[in-house]
C-alpha cells in the first residue's frame, strides 16, 4: 500500500492553541501577585492611588508656593538693600556737596590769619616747576590768586552776616518783649480772676457754715426731745414692772401659780418656768415608778435578745454540719466518678492503639510518593 499524507485540520490546531494561550493568560492572572485582581478591592486601591496623587500634587503646589514666596522675599530684600545703598550714596554726595559749599577752608574763622601768614613771606623761587619737587610747592589750589578780592568779599560777607545776626537778635528781643508784656497782662488777669474766685469761695464757705450751724442746732433739739421721750418711756416701764411684781404671783410660794391650762388637751398641763417651785412628791414617785418599769422592760428585751442569739448560733452550727456532710458526700461521688472515668479512658486508649495498629500494619502499607502529589494543582481549573 502507498503512504498517503492526510491533510491536517488547521481549525483544531488553532482551537488548541487558543485554549493553551487562554490557559496561560488565566494562570498568569491568578498566580502573578503583581497582576492578580481576584480577592483584591480594586476601588480601595484606586482610591488610594487617587489620594496619593492628590497629596503629591498638593505637596508640589505647596513647595511651589513656598518657592515663589521665598523668591519674592529675596527680591524685596534685594530691592530694600538697593534702596538703602542708593540712599547712603545720595547722603554721601549731599555731605560732600555741603562740605564743599558751606565748610570751605577760606570761610573758617582763622582763614584770614592763615592766608596772611601764608602770603606774608611772598618769597618765590625762580626755578621752573619741573626742577622742583612736591615739597617745594609755593602756591596751592585756591591760594595766591585774587587773594585780596577774596579777603574783601569775605569781610563784606562777614559784615553782612553780622548785620543780619544783629537785626535778627533785635527782632527776637522785640518779640520776646512783646511776649513778656502779653504774659504779664495774662498773669494780671489771672490774679484778678483768682481774687474774685477766692472772694466767692469765702462767701460760699460762710453760707455753708451758717447752714451747717442751723442744721446742727435742729439736730440737737431733735435729739434732746428724743432723749426726753425715751426717758419717760423707760420710767413708765419701770413703774409697770414694779406694779406687776407687787400684784402678780411671781413672788408668792403657791405651786398652783406655775400650772397653766392649754387649749389643746393632747398637750397636757403646761408649767410656767418663771413661777415653778419644784416637783411634788407625787410627781417624784411617778418618775421613780416609771423608771423601774423601764428597767424591767429593758431586762426582758435583753433576755429575749440573748435567747434569739442562742437559737441563731444553734441554727448556724447545724447548717455548718449539714454543709460539711454534703461536702464529704460530694467528694466521695467525685472520687468514684474519677475512678470510672479513668477506667473508661484506659479502655479508649486500648481501642485507639488497636485501631492505630490496624491502620499502620494492615491498611496503610502502600505509602504515596512525591510523584503522587505533583499530579495535583497543575491546572487553574
Amino acid at each position: 500500500m502507498y503512504k498517503v499524507d492526510l491533510p491536517v485540520d488547521e481549525s483544531a490546531l488553532r482551537a488548541v492553541e487558543r485554549r493553551r494561550a487562554a490557559e496561560a493568560e488565566r494562570r498568569s492572572r491568578i498566580f502573578n501577585t503583581r497582576t492578580r485582581v481576584i480577592g483584591v478591592d480594586l476601588r480601595a486601591l484606586q482610591k488610594q492611588q487617587e489620594d496619593k496623587r492628590e497629596r503629591l500634587e498638593m505637596e508640589k503646589q505647596r513647595d511651589m508656593a513656598h518657592y515663589l514666596l521665598r523668591v519674592s522675599l529675596d527680591d524685596m530684600a534685594m530691592q530694600q538693600n538697593k534702596e538703602e545703598e542708593e540712599l547712603r550714596r545720595e547722603l554721601a554726595e549731599d555731605l560732600v556737596q555741603y562740605r564743599a559749599t558751606h565748610q570751605r577752608a577760606e570761610d573758617s574763622r582763622d582763614a584770614d590769619i592763615s592766608y596772611d601768614r601764608q602770603g606774608a613771606p611772598n618769597a618765590s623761587i625762580s626755578l621752573s616747576d619741573s626742577a622742583l619737587g612736591p615739597a617745594s610747592m609755593q602756591v596751592f589750589l585756591g591760594e595766591g590768586i585774587n587773594e585780596n578780592e577774596k579777603k574783601r568779599a569775605q569781610m563784606e560777607m562777614n559784615e553782612k552776616n553780622l548785620r543780619a545776626q544783629k537785626e535778627e537778635k533785635e527782632k527776637q528781643e522785640r518779640e520776646q518783649k512783646n511776649r513778656d508784656l502779653l504774659t504779664g497782662r495774662e498773669l494780671m488777669e489771672k490774679d484778678l480772676r483768682a481774687v474774685q474766685l477766692n472772694t466767692l469761695e469765702e462767701e460760699c464757705k460762710r453760707e455753708a457754715r451758717i447752714a451747717l450751724s442751723h442744721y446742727n442746732q435742729a439736730q440737737a433739739e431733735e435729739r434732746s426731745e428724743r432723749e426726753q421721750q425715751e426717758r419717760l418711756r423707760r420710767e413708765g416701764e419701770e413703774l409697770a414692772e414694779v406694779w406687776y411684781m407687787v400684784t402678780s404671783d411671781l413672788l408668792t410660794e403657791r405651786p398652783e401659780a406655775a400650772n397653766r391650762k392649754t387649749e389643746s388637751s393632747a398637750e397636757g398641763p403646761r408649767v410656767l418656768t418663771d413661777r415653778w417651785k419644784g416637783m411634788t412628791p407625787q410627781q417624784i414617785g411617778d418618775i421613780h415608778r416609771t423608771r423601774e418599769e423601764q428597767c424591767l422592760e429593758k431586762e426582758r428585751l435583753r433576755e429575749m435578745e440573748r435567747q434569739r442569739d442562742v437559737a441563731w448560733d444553734y441554727h448556724l452550727t447545724e447548717q455548718a454540719r449539714q454543709q460539711e456532710r454534703e461536702e464529704k458526700r460530694g467528694k466521695e461521688l467525685e472520687r468514684e466518678r474519677r475512678v470510672q472515668l479513668d477506667k473508661y479512658n484506659r479502655q479508649l486508649a486500648r481501642e485507639q492503639q488497636a485501631h492505630q495498629h490496624y491502620l499502620d500494619k494492615k491498611l496503610y502499607t502502600n505509602r504515596p510518593t512525591v510523584q503522587y502529589f505533583t499530579q495535583f494543582s497543575t491546572s487553574s481549573r
